[in-house]
């Protein structure tokens, strides 16, 4: 019996958001899990989601009024991306997935990935079981393999403790995107050197941010989470046509209370009230990174 410890389900009614929501938006950050009978989690894992399949991801979007998404590779999935692959291939013209893959990844493998809908490989560095490589050097390597197919590397990292971070995402000949606008906490990001570096990385095209998990990152315990309010408008301001936005449902391994996914959609417009620009946050960015059609 695994003793990682089970996640909280995630809200099952969100409520609809405040503003008009265009169409073609996208929900750049969820994951799908379950069941575990077909889809298995890896023993070394460091927690037990709650089933989250694709009907239910198809709900939360309907209330929110999304019509596109990309699915994350999960690190309790380990390299196994048969999860994400079998939902993306339930609307391939509406998903797109970023997997996980090992350094000796072969090049038929990248191929069946990339037919398969994904656009993105993964490197988690702070849950248990989501690094694949035996170390950031590697990165280099696979990153300059999946070139040629237009994938970017995905990177989940506090940027305030790794020091090597700006040095590697400059080196990497892919474009960068990196989860949780930094995944450092509110209320030191501004004012710490590594957070600074992020946002030059950003001004300097090196990389994109995911305007995802405030609650991972607030000292608040509920929405709306003030004090993130800095940290989107600074990566915003930083680089308008290199951010997306995405919900992180089903808000595993969450400390505090569970979010309702309408109200973090609420957020964007509290951070972007520039409708043109929310669009491209939602829309245009997207289209570009992941793929979709304009």
């Amino acid at each position: 019996m695994s003793e990682a410890p089970l996640c909280a389900a995630p809200d099952r009614e969100p409520r609809a958001p405040s503003f008009a929501v265009p169409p073609l938006a996208c929900d750049c950050h969820l994951h799908v899990f379950g069941p575990a009978e077909r889809y298995p989690y890896q023993p070394t894992r460091g927690y037990t989601p709650p089933d989250s399949p694709p009907a239910e991801m198809r709900k939360l979007h309907a209330a929110l009024g999304i019509t596109r998404a990309v699915l994350v590779q999960a690190s309790v999935h380990g390299t196994d991306n048969r999860a994400i692959l079998d939902a993306v291939a339930t609307d391939p013209a509406r998903l797109r997935a970023v997997a996980s893959v090992t350094e000796e990844v072969m090049d038929a493998e990248l191929e069946r990935l990339h037919a398969g809908g994904v656009r993105g490989f993964r490197v988690n560095l702070v849950d248990k079981g989501g690094m694949p490589f035996r170390s950031l050097a590697s990165l280099e390597a696979v990153a300059a393999r999946v070139r040629p197919l237009g994938w970017h590397a995905e990177l989940l990292v506090h940027v305030h403790e790794s020091p090597d971070f700006p040095a590697i995402a400059r080196r990497l000949p892919v474009p960068v995107c990196v989860g949780h606008i930094g995944y450092t906490p509110a209320a030191v990001a501004l004012e710490h050197p590594g957070y600074r570096e992020f946002l030059a990385l950003l001004r300097d095209g090196v990389c994109w941010a995911k305007l995802t998990g405030p609650n991972r990152l607030s000292s608040a315990h509920r929405a709306p989470y003030a004090d993130v309010a800095p940290l989107a408008r600074a990566a915003v301001e930083a680089a308008p046509g290199r951010i997306v936005w995405g919900t992180d449902w089903p808000h595993v391994m969450l400390k505090g209370v569970m979010p309702n996914d309408g109200a973090l959609l609420d957020l964007l417009a509290e951070w972007v009230p520039d409708e043109a620009l929310r669009h491209r946050i939602l829309v245009e960015n997207p289209a570009a990174l992941y793929g979709f059609d304009a």
